[in-house]
């Protein structure tokens, strides 16, 4: 197969079980690629490469004796280093686990090497995965693939900066705030927030049980293609018993969903960042295409989203960030990134009252949202407001409110895929965001799907 490192996930388990190409070719392929690239971007910071060819030996023996195999049987992935595996270093970006090698994988990475996918290696996250850029004080920044001066985004950046690459087809986020759904609109692929619930964070760096944020915190697959975020996200879905947040709740099939008479609420400024023309013209392209499809669109703006900036505020440091101390007391910790250390000068502690005042705001802020949904099947909006800002511009005043457009669905706990649907004029990836309704993962990777193929989704970049 030609150009087998830009092939979908899909096609390549596919490809592999057809026989038409083993599965320790497409992990070399892919390792070289890394080899390729990886000086440029800094996006993998563990590397497997024996275990992952040797693993694709065997993969291809058990294919030849004619053993049932996994859905992703053979096809090479990375791990964001937030998730544990076992035997292979997992920092998460802080300096106390710097040589933290994990006795068994989490949940979602024993799921999918369960699948038969093989691991190629680690991706770097910002420490405690709690930033919006991708660097930290073991192994540095991670560069964009569209533009190195510019960021992948965070807290998955090193994931979708090789994905966006070549180096991989499949990796898994984490989103607390945006995590997965702002790298893969910074870096122009695929990325699926699903609903709080629904994935276990068993072996997560930030782990259940941490609180108020718990709510907001959900794993989730990053690819090139929308196809391989549907391919995945039942492997990885469902009670693992450990983690009390999950529900066994169905999956409804993409392929059922029909954009015919499919309502769908768009807006392009959620009134407290406006967002530059491209991207609002991103999303009018978006909504156009659907309205082609037979979707019905209508312009409004849920207000209850200007409620978002407060809640956020004192949610996450309305304790003074005394949840992230007690992930720096856990890991052992000492010496801080400065990106972290911005979440502590920038976090107030509030009084009880008021903190228990948040919540009752935030099940008032859901409520809202619940009530605008029931004329909607989704909403289509921005991403973020701005494209991929140079390293070091996260939060600076001018745009640290850019990114208030994927916070407003960790609140609601609602799912949200992103594709690519437009570029800005300096040539950056431009993502557009599909939310649907509780649990319906399905609506939104349909939609996703629709518009990836409308609009041309991943472009490959010129590195």
């Amino acid at each position: 197969m030609n150009d087998i490192i830009y092939a979908s996930a899909t096609r390549i388990a596919q490809a592999i079980r057809h026989k038409e190409i083993s599965a320790e070719e497409v992990v070399q392929a892919h390792l070289d690629r890394i080899g390729q690239v990886n000086e440029a971007l800094n996006a993998v910071v563990q590397l497997c490469a024996d275990r992952a060819l040797s693993e694709a030996k065997a993969a291809d023996e058990a294919l030849a004796r004619g053993d049932s195999v996994g859905p992703l049987h053979g096809v090479p992935m990375t791990l964001k280093d937030s998730l544990d595996t076992e035997g292979i270093i997992s920092t998460g970006g802080t300096k106390g686990r710097e040589s933290f090698v994990p006795s068994e994988d989490s949940v979602v990475a024993a799921r999918l090497r369960a699948a038969g996918a093989i691991l190629l290696g680690k991706t770097n996250t910002p420490e405690f995965t709690l930033a919006g850029e991708t660097d930290n004080l073991i192994y540095g920044r991670t560069n964009n693939p569209y533009n190195q001066e510019r960021i992948p985004g965070g807290s998955s950046g090193g994931a979708a900066a090789i994905i966006a690459s070549g180096g991989s087809p499949l990796d898994m986020g984490s989103d607390t705030g945006g995590s997965i759904r702002m790298p893969a609109h910074f870096c122009g692929i695929a990325g699926l927030k699903p609903n709080t619930g629904r994935v276990p964070r068993t072996g997560h760096i930030v782990p259940y049980g941490m609180g108020a944020v718990d709510a907001l915190t959900q794993n989730g697959p990053m690819a090139r293609y929308v196809e391989d975020l549907t391919l995945t996200l039942p492997i990885i879905s469902g009670p693992d018993w450990r983690d009390p947040a999950i529900v066994p709740m169905p999956l409804g099939d993409p392929a059922d969903v029909s954009m015919d008479g499919l309502r769908i609420a768009m807006h392009t400024d959620n009134g407290i960042k406006t967002p530059t023309p491209e991207t609002q013209e991103a999303v009018r392209s978006a909504a156009r295409a659907l309205e082609d499809m037979g979707a019905v669109v209508e312009e409004v703006t849920p207000d209850a989203l200007e409620m978002i900036p407060d809640i956020t505020a004192n949610l996450n440091g309305g304790d003074g960030r005394a949840w992230v101390r007690r992930l720096l007391d856990r890991a052992g910790t000492t010496e801080i990134s400065p990106f972290l250390q911005n979440r502590f000068d920038s976090a107030e502690p509030i009084s009880t009252e008021r903190f228990s005042q948040t919540l009752e705001l935030l099940d008032q802020y859901r409520s809202l949202m619940l009530g605008f949904m029931e004329d909607y099947d989704a909403i289509l909006c921005p991403t973020a407001a701005i494209a991929a800002c140079p390293h070091g511009e996260t939060w600076s005043d001018e745009n640290k409110s850019a990114f208030t457009y994927t916070g407003a669905y960790n609140m609601t706990g609602w799912p949200g895929a992103v594709v690519r649907g437009g570029t800005s004029l300096d040539g950056m990836p431009i993502g557009v965001q599909a939310v649907s309704r509780p649990w319906r993962e399905d609506v939104a990777l349909a939609i996703a799907s629709r518009l990836e193929s409308a609009l041309g989704g991943w472009q490959k970049p010129e590195l």
